[in-house]
């Protein structure tokens, strides 16, 4: 009599089990045995790639590296869209806000006072400083929309009222000062800056309500500073300043943001079927850091760098080889 297969043994206590119905129980396997921490796609990678000696060589080098960006110093440039939305939410302020008693505010018959006056004639008895003619206690007060693209909400247009608005109109004396002789109001600066218009990426004032990210150019091409630990015993946070130092000099003003890597890049090694190193491979690991002053000065540095650059993200997406900005792009701000 021959001993039971160990298929018809799974199928009969499969069979027997109240838990199992009969026809679940003609496709019950039993799986082989793996500890739940283990994946199957790990545990046939493991039987397939080979491993080196565990007395040997590593089969990796670590590699420390700073993503050195510098933060955006301008708010963006607001859509059509919000400036009408803002505008609306201005006039609708106008509308239910209090009446405004100038006898609260001002002295009657003083240079504040006849200045107020004036400036109020000019809108019409509107308060508000940027609105545009609008009567916001009138029967027809409810009418207070705008078109998107009007240039009456555009960002030029409310500059303009501003600092209109801000000029002197009276002398201390109270005496009304004429159109020829009132000093204007020096305008803010453009958004757009020199460095834009000549497409300057080595400067840091450009593209001003944007992240800038350094990058520099080696022997394989443009990426983020990056260099392996010169011993045991260094950190990453320790290798991470060194590297930004001998590659870009001490001429910054930088701090590291955390000790915690950010980002991580693999470069696999090459390995013999029977164990052999043939190359090393190489595990970079980035720390980000923040720019506060001074310029990047590669005259030199000991890493061997060409050229540099400060992108934004969208830039670096054109000038980063493919796999390395698949490696870093999930840390990458999107303004």
């Amino acid at each position: 009599m021959t001993a039971p297969s160990r298929g018809g043994r799974a199928l009969r206590s499969a069979m027997s089990s109240p838990s199992i119905c009969s026809r679940c129980a003609t496709t019950y396997t039993r799986a082989p045995s793996r500890f739940y921490s283990a994946s199957a796609v790990e545990t046939t990678a493991a039987a397939t790639t080979p491993a080196p000696p565990p007395n040997g060589p590593k089969p990796y080098s670590i590699h420390a590296g700073l993503i050195l960006t510098r933060a955006p110093l301008l708010t963006r440039t607001l859509h059509p869209f919000e400036n009408a939305f803002f505008f609306y939410q201005k006039r609708l302020e106008e509308r239910l806000n209090s009446p405004f008693i100038t006898s609260i505010y001002y002295k009657p018959d003083t240079a504040k006072r006849l200045d107020w006056d004036l400036k109020v004639k000019e809108r019409e008895g509107t308060v508000a400083k940027e609105i545009g003619v609008y009567k916001g206690k009138s029967s027809r007060a409810w009418d207070d929309e705008l078109l998107v693209g009007d240039p009456l909400s555009s960002q030029e247009n409310v500059v303009d009222s501003l600092l209109k608005d801000a000029q002197a109109r009276v002398s201390e004396d109270a005496e009304v000062i004429p159109e020829a002789d009132i000093v204007p109001v020096e305008r803010p600066m453009p958004r757009v800056t020199e460095a834009d218009e000549k497409g300057d990426v080595k400067r840091l004032d450009r593209a001003m309500d944007r992240t800038l990210y350094l990058v520099v150019k080696g022997k394989e091409g443009w990426g983020f500073p990056a260099d392996r630990l010169s011993s045991e015993g260094e950190t990453l946070h320790v290798g991470a300043q060194r590297v930004l130092e001998q590659a870009a000099g001490v001429n910054m003003n930088t701090w590291i943001v955390g000790r915690v890597p950010v980002a991580h890049l693999v470069k696999p090694a090459k390995i013999t079927p029977e164990g052999t190193i043939v190359e090393k491979g190489r595990k970079t690991f980035f720390l980000k850091g923040r720019i506060m002053a001074g310029q990047a000065d590669l005259k030199g540095n000991a890493l061997g760098y060409t050229d540099f650059k400060w992108l934004t993200r969208e830039e670096l997406e054109q000038t980063l080889a493919p796999e390395y900005f698949k490696g870093v792009r999930n840390m990458l701000a999107d303004r």
